[in-house]
């Protein structure tokens, strides 16, 4: 049930501000966010000069923006595995390499819808 007073707009603008502070916290804690980041900053330009058809500059766009997303949700998942506890355990580790895996793949997805999109 919702919580008296966080209806409505009320919502919104505070899980806008949980979102903002997310987006905050990782830039100033995870260098990789930080340059997505600045590649967002300049493939979204070019995927605006180099897409042939809306369509293109739509995938092209939305395929990389997969890549800091993922991103978001790997370090909320370091996060949590780092505040449980300091020591090494197999399930934190695989539970950080599960995330990394994931952004591997993410980043390889987009190269690869870019390098078709670009040279077929």
């Amino acid at each position: 049930m919702a919580k008296a007073g966080n209806t409505g707009i009320r919502r919104i603008i505070r899980a806008g501000c949980y979102s903002w502070r997310g987006f905050k916290a990782c830039f100033k804690n995870e260098a990789a966010f930080r340059q997505e980041l600045a590649l967002t900053v300049v493939l979204l330009p070019l995927a605006f000069w180099l897409g042939e058809t809306a369509l293109h500059r739509a995938v092209m766009i939305g395929v990389w923006l997969i890549v800091p997303t993922v991103e978001l949700l790997n370090s909320g998942i370091e996060a949590v595995v780092d505040r449980i506890s300091d020591e090494h355990h197999p399930l934190a580790g695989r539970a950080k390499d599960v995330g990394s895996a994931a952004v591997f793949l993410a980043i390889t997805n987009a190269s690869v819808v870019w390098a078709v999109l670009l040279f077929t």
